[in-house]
């Protein structure tokens, strides 16, 4: 199982925990939300616990606790900016279709 960080994304994880003065790490995270099912969550990361599994890349970990694992298992957090927007984007291989407005997505009913 794997969570990947682009630079741009692990540059701005780096930016955003100085900002916000700590935190271990990105915690990833997925709510149900929207029209298609799930939405992604993201905060700093106080803390893991036991439950959570914790990626490590280029000095930023990534925890996840592990009901939410099987939804994002592969993903790749990406940072981009397109104009005055800047956003994470999730490439998540378990994605089977997306909402329109791109807020929410659906997965394989395996990945449940």
């Amino acid at each position: 199982m794997s969570i990947t960080l682009t630079e741009a994304a692990a540059q701005r994880v780096r930016q955003y925990m100085i900002d916000q003065g700590g935190g271990i790490g990105m915690r990833l995270g997925v709510r149900k939300m929207g029209c298609s099912g799930w939405a992604y969550t993201v905060d700093v990361a106080a803390a893991a616990s036991a439950e959570d599994q914790v990626f490590e890349q280029d000095g930023v970990k990534v925890v996840v606790d592990a009901r939410t694992l099987p939804l994002v298992d592969g993903t790749e957090i990406d940072f981009v900016r397109q104009g005055l927007n800047r956003n994470f984007v999730f490439r998540n291989p378990n994605v089977a279709g997306e909402c329109g407005c791109g807020e929410s997505f659906s997965v394989e009913r395996a990945a449940i």
